[in-house]
């Protein structure tokens, strides 16, 4: 049985050969071809899913659209070559800290 988050990591490399040695067969990579635009609206489409989902409050529901989500969001690090590592050291960073006092700290005006 593969560590919880060793999937994570396993789905990313994955998704990263998908972007090098695209196919037509490959959803990933026809997401990958198709541009940020496709990804981000995939990641909103999952997002009002998951939203849906956990209104309705069926269990199975939820994870496979949150499931969906997570991979939509990974297909976007992989686009922007962002590793799964640099989201778990701001998780890390951010453990322990008030939400409140952790969004106080942030810039006002952060660049785009």
């Amino acid at each position: 049985m593969r560590h919880e988050g060793d999937i994570i990591e396993a789905v990313y490399q994955v998704i990263l050969d998908r972007k090098a040695n695209q196919t037509d067969s490959s959803y990933t990579a026809s997401l990958m071809r198709s541009g940020m635009d496709k990804i981000l609206k995939k990641i909103g489409e999952e997002a009002t899913e998951v939203v849906i989902a956990a209104k309705g409050g069926v269990q199975e529901e939820i994870v496979g659209e949150t499931t969906d989500l997570i991979f939509h969001l990974l297909v976007l690090l992989g686009h922007q070559n962002i590793p799964p590592a640099t989201i778990y050291a701001e998780l890390n960073r951010r453990f322990g800290t008030s939400g409140l006092a952790e969004k106080a700290s942030r810039p006002l005006n952060p660049a785009p």
